[in-house]
């Protein structure tokens, strides 16, 4: 199951626009695994002693460093693979080529056929948040709406009530029908970088 935060958020297209409030939509953030514990849980499941695994991490990642920064294509067993990449701007005299045009470098990974297939597979949790943080909304993955009704009685259009321990009771199938279109929903987090489009397909 994967959680996902939609927030009404004040979206410009350009800097004239006033802005249109639009519900975006991006992974909710999860804490970043220390590489320790990664290690601990693949010797629990693997049965090959932490030490001999912590050795083994170091050479890959030594090997994976050496050969991207020399410009390789490195799979990485069961996930994907990393590359070498940039952003660079565009020049049409060949005599204003120069590195100075390279704004960034950056190593990109992408994810293995049978890694996308889960991904297309897996559940999601999706909780929608007014421009003031309030919670109003949760949408299940099959698609069913639940509307987040306050403790005074002033929910929407469902007309469930909320329990002292916070947990919604009642019927909100008048609630909108499906999932509808915003513009600009593609504005969320995780998408491919727009400068590089070596990446678009990632």
């Amino acid at each position: 199951m994967i959680h996902i935060k939609a927030q009404q958020t004040l979206v410009k297209f350009n800097k004239a626009d006033a802005g249109t409030l639009l519900y975006v939509m991006r992974p909710e953030t999860y804490s970043q695994l220390a590489e320790n514990k990664v290690i601990s849980e693949a010797s629990v499941r693997s049965g090959i002693q932490r030490g001999a695994l912590k050795g083994a991490w170091d050479a890959i990642g030594e090997v994976i460093k050496a050969w991207v920064t020399e410009g390789h294509s490195v799979a990485i067993p069961g996930l994907g693979s990393l590359r070498f990449s940039m952003n660079a701007n565009a020049v049409a005299d060949v005599n204003d080529v120069a590195k100075s045009l390279i704004r960034s470098r950056k190593v990109v990974f992408t994810p293995s056929v049978d890694i996308k297939n889960e991904l297309k597979q897996l559940k999601v949790a999706i909780t929608c948040y007014d421009k003031d943080g309030k919670e109003v909304k949760r949408v299940t993955d099959d698609n069913t709406e639940e509307e987040v009704v306050d403790t005074e009685g002033n929910g929407g259009n469902g007309g469930g009530q909320t329990t002292d321990g916070g947990q919604q009771t009642g019927d909100n199938t008048g609630d909108t029908p499906g999932g509808s279109d915003t513009p600009g929903g593609n504005t969320g987090g995780g998408g491919a970088d727009p400068d590089d489009p070596e990446n678009s397909e990632d």
